[in-house]
């Protein structure tokens, strides 16, 4: 299986990423890991929403410049 390319870490393989689950595990248990792992799932949602909603309101805002800029265009040759 290929490596997983990750910009902050570099590339992560199944060796690195079940030396990764045992760090974890050792760390904060495992009763407690279940419910990291659901909180950072539910932030990555949220942030991948976030991110959606701020590029529709970005195509929203770029789709009512054009709009005005071609209204404004048919005005001026409308009076030449």
């Amino acid at each position: 299986m290929p490596h997983l390319p990750l910009a902050f870490i570099g590339n992560l393989g199944w060796p690195e990423l079940a030396a990764l689950l045992v760090l974890a595990l050792l760390l904060f248990g495992s009763k407690r890991l279940p419910e990291l792992a659901r909180s950072l799932g539910k932030s990555v949602n949220e942030l991948k929403r976030g991110l959606a909603e701020t590029q529709s309101t970005l195509e929203k805002s770029i789709d009512q410049a054009d709009d005005v800029k071609s209204s404004s265009e048919d005005h001026k040759s409308d009076h030449s």
